[in-house]
């Protein structure tokens, strides 16, 4: 498959799809196959055990990239677009391998985004809402505010500038991607969605929430009630990298003051949600505690 042609107001792009693969199952084999149906697809496998295509059970239409250990997911997100940058796509889905989107979804977001383009606007990339049950529904999209974020319902047809959209279900923008640079490997895993956003809009680019497209999402582990509010819960080793890549991004000048002040306000009270509720709670406790360390040290990459 060489890519889809998609139309619409706008003159038509060519649109792949990057998901990134951990020791996948039958049933993330079945989701990459289904987005072969659609749209060009290259899978970047982050598993420590190399593998074939044909092993896994890809369809053949499907680029296949196997690095053999766990490189993070900003690494594979690079790599799963570079190879569609290289064979000319306009713009990238970017997938979890446990997203599901909907055909509307995959064919509505190049759209949105190509449409915007075509007016000569400078957008980094497009997101649908994300909807995870466990955590309420549809969750809204995101503006920040000093020692707050501004929380906005995902309603309407119109996108919405947000400051930052999480990475499985958005749309990038392909062309603007050697401006804005490629994700930032040294956060291996967590805020690389978010320090992406900000250095995007730094650089001058939009970031458009879609307010009519949801994706089916679940954020970490089974959540946690704390005084009738959830919160999503992760493991010890997640906690390390939150709490490092948050300390790491705060010394950084493009990302905006107002999230940094909000993370400041937030970081104590995270400390004992998800540090001292889980099992072998001291074990979250010292792995957040080293990440902190391990920031103000300048140490980053894979723990």
């Amino acid at each position: 498959m060489s890519g889809s042609a998609l139309t619409g107001s706008a003159a038509p792009v060519r649109t792949g799809c990057v998901v990134v693969f951990y020791r996948p199952d039958r049933a993330c084999v079945e989701r990459a196959n289904r987005l072969a149906s659609v749209h060009r697809v290259v899978v970047v496998d982050n598993s420590e055990e190399r593998v074939t295509a044909e092993a896994l059970g890809l369809s053949a239409s499907i680029a296949y990239l196997s690095n053999g250990e766990n490189l993070g997911i900003a690494t594979a997100l690079n790599q799963g677009v570079g190879r569609l940058i290289d064979e000319d796509f306009d713009s990238a889905l970017l997938f979890d391998q446990d997203s599901s989107p909907s055909v509307e979804l995959l064919q509505q977001l190049p759209l949105v985004l190509a449409d915007h383009v075509a007016r000569g606007e400078r957008i980094a990339l497009v997101g649908p809402a994300y909807d995870d049950a466990r955590l309420g529904g549809v969750a809204p999209f995101v503006q920040f505010r000093y020692f707050k974020l501004r929380r906005i319902a995902p309603v309407g047809n119109t996108p919405i500038d947000v400051d930052f959209l999480i990475t499985s279900g958005s749309c990038v923008n392909l062309r603007c991607w050697q401006e804005i640079g490629p994700m930032d490997d040294a956060l291996f895993i967590d805020f690389v969605d978010l320090e992406w956003c900000a250095r995007a809009r730094h650089k001058g680019f939009r970031v458009l929430g879609v307010p009519w497209l949801t994706l089916t999402h679940e954020l970490g582990d089974e959540p946690v009630q704390v005084l009738g509010r959830t919160y999503p819960m992760h493991s010890a080793v997640r906690h390390y990298y939150l709490f490092r890549n948050a300390v790491a991004l705060m010394a950084r000048g493009y990302i905006p003051c107002t999230w940094k002040s909000t993370e400041l306000v937030k970081m104590p009270p995270r400390l004992l949600i998800y540090a001292l509720l889980p099992p072998r709670n001291g074990v979250h406790l010292k792995m957040a505690f080293k990440g902190i360390w391990h920031a103000l040290r300048g140490r980053a990459g894979r723990l």
